[in-house]
């Protein structure tokens, strides 16, 4: 079972990175909550592969510091019709 959830953290870390993709977007993609995918990245995958977490985490930061420009967006859609 640990291995299913290290490979898991180290499948979802590539996910994110290759797609560019929200937490959001891997956790319906994987099936898991967010806070799984959350924990995955920020806590399992450090020891795992340092690396790969410096790449994700750096991708994690754009989409917080971008997710009010989303969230924006989609009530101007919403409140538009699009």
């Amino acid at each position: 079972m640990r291995n299913d959830i290290e490979g898991r953290a180290v499948a979802l870390a590539e996910y994110i990175i290759e797609n560019r993709c929200t937490v959001r977007a891997a956790s319906a993609r994987f099936g898991v909550s967010k806070s799984t995918v959350h924990k995955d990245l920020t806590e399992r995958l450090p020891p795992l592969r340092p690396a790969l977490y410096r790449r994700v985490r750096a991708l994690l930061d754009l989409n917080k510091a971008e997710r009010h420009i989303r969230g924006g967006l989609a009530t101007r859609r919403k409140y538009k019709g699009e």
